[in-house]
């Protein structure tokens, strides 16, 4: 037997599995490949940026340039971190252009997220960056602005909304991770505009039921119809603003360490970065070569959007939906989950104020999909007690629970059951249409229903807690 710790609340909760359990941890089921040194890859391929002219011709002391970032709920924080390394060779080869320092500004493009605080800035930017641009220089979009961008509808009827710093920009320039995500194959590319710098109407078209319970969104492919539409929504970006994005993307491991660095136009940088992410994200169980029937997993409290994982139920649903589209692969089509979360009803209002009404209101219907098309769920995306709540005061944006109402409903699509093991207090497991039990044995002996008494085991126990997680695929598969 094994004993494993799976994330559980602030703590762990020790399970024992068969031998024949499948555990997958990074450092002994699979490793990253190597690092590069950041500075020297950046340098580089500032230098010879793919499909664009580089800084040196785009800059100039006329011309204003903005640099959008993503936030910190990915890419890490460390010294060599992306953000940290990328930003000040960026700004050091415009003003070799002759850019003036006061012509360029920073923003940072966190959606619907919580906007990001001096603090955090400094936390990840680091403080030399910060204190050359903040207050006015250094700025959160804002999803709410009344003078954002509104580009109508792209090609497949997204609606298609813009940050109107960037736009207006002679330069525009996107700081990107390339890294695994449940959500269209990988983070930054077209990905990391269509989302950060957008509008909830415009997220609302693909982070919904209509792409998120389709059969391309499992798996976390590229090639399903989200990244269609992320790649369509940030070419009509391009196309509103009267030109291209300057990207500078970075393909990052399981800690987010710098693998490699591509500049250029999104679409060759994507096609630059996508086969080591491939790499590093796609992840084959070498030695087991038939799907699992069930697959086991911890929520810990915290994770990276931010408090309140294991605890807010809509969070704990999304968080087990994004893991079984990771998992897909490696599973049979109608599998079991079961998960251990202390699911306690702490939706933390101080970061997620619209959540515990949002899920009030969820109870009242049928299915996650019957509440996200009413009236009701519209007038909420729209709550102007919540959206004044996000553009000044540091929390998300309301239509953030809905888009994850979306993912974390999918396992209910997907799954003949879903059990929450050790919920402090089971109506909010039941709330989002899962089966509280006390232990994990428990948990098992009821999915025998489903997949018999002696089940094959898919155990991903730091999946939130131990760095990016990898997409995963039997043996043979790939």
């Amino acid at each position: 037997m094994q004993d494993v710790l799976l994330d559980y609340g602030d703590t762990k909760m020790r399970v024992e599995l068969p031998d024949t359990a499948t555990v997958v941890r990074f450092g002994q089921t699979y490793v990253d490949p190597p690092k590069c040194d950041p500075v020297a890859a950046t340098r580089q391929a500032l230098a010879a940026p793919l499909d664009m002219p580089p800084l040196s011709e785009l800059g100039g002391p006329d011309r204003k340039v903005v640099i959008a970032f993503p936030d910190r709920v990915k890419g890490g924080a460390q010294e060599l971190a992306h953000r940290k390394v990328s930003i000040p060779l960026v700004v050091e080869e415009l003003v070799k252009a002759g850019t003036r320092l006061e012509n360029i500004t920073l923003v940072c493009a966190m959606g619907l997220h919580r906007m990001n605080t001096l603090e955090e800035w400094y936390w990840y930017l680091g403080r030399k960056i910060v204190d050359q641009f903040y207050p006015g220089r250094l700025v959160n979009h804002d999803a709410e602005d009344p003078n954002i961008c509104n580009y109508g509808q792209d090609g497949m009827g997204n609606p298609v909304y813009m940050n109107r710093l960037v736009a207006s920009a002679d330069v525009a320039i996107v700081i990107g991770h390339c890294s695994g995500n449940p959500y269209g194959g990988y983070s930054g590319g077209h990905k990391m505009v269509a989302t950060g710098l957008s509008h909830w109407r415009s997220i609302a078209s693909h982070h919904c039921p209509q792409t998120m319970h389709r059969d391309d969104w499992l798996g976390a492919s590229p090639k399903g119809r989200m990244r269609e539409q992320f790649t369509s929504i940030a070419k009509a970006m391009e196309a509103g603003m009267g030109k291209k994005f300057f990207a500078v993307d970075a393909v990052v491991g399981q800690f987010a360490d710098v693998l490699a660095v591509h500049a250029g136009s999104l679409d060759a940088v994507e096609k630059a970065c996508w086969p080591l992410a491939d790499k590093r994200t796609n992840v084959v169980l070498k030695d087991v070569s038939e799907p699992a029937d069930v697959l086991l997993m911890g929520l810990p409290r915290n994770f990276h959007y931010g408090p309140g994982m294991g605890s807010n139920p809509i969070l704990m649903s999304l968080g087990i939906g994004g893991q079984l589209s990771r998992c897909w692969h490696a599973l049979r089509k109608d599998p079991v989950i079961i998960a251990a979360a202390v699911c306690d009803g702490w939706f933390n209002g101080s970061w997620f104020p619209s959540y515990e009404e949002t899920y009030e209101q969820l109870q009242n219907y049928c299915s996650a999909a019957e509440y996200l098309a009413s009236d009701q769920a519209r007038e909420m995306a729209r709550n102007p007690e919540y959206t004044y709540a996000y553009s000044n005061f540091y929390r998300y944006h309301p239509f953030h629970a809905m888009s994850m109402i979306s993912g974390g409903s999918v396992p209910l699509q997907r799954c003949p059951a879903v059990y929450l093991v050790g919920p402090k207090k089971p109506r909010y497991a039941r709330g989002m249409g899962f089966v509280p039990v006390p232990t994990f044995e428990e948990a098992l002996r009821q999915a025998g229903r489903f997949v018999g008494k002696a089940p094959k085991i898919l155990c991903t126990p730091e999946c939130f807690s131990g760095g990016a997680a990898p997409h995963l695929h039997l043996a043979g598969s790939r």
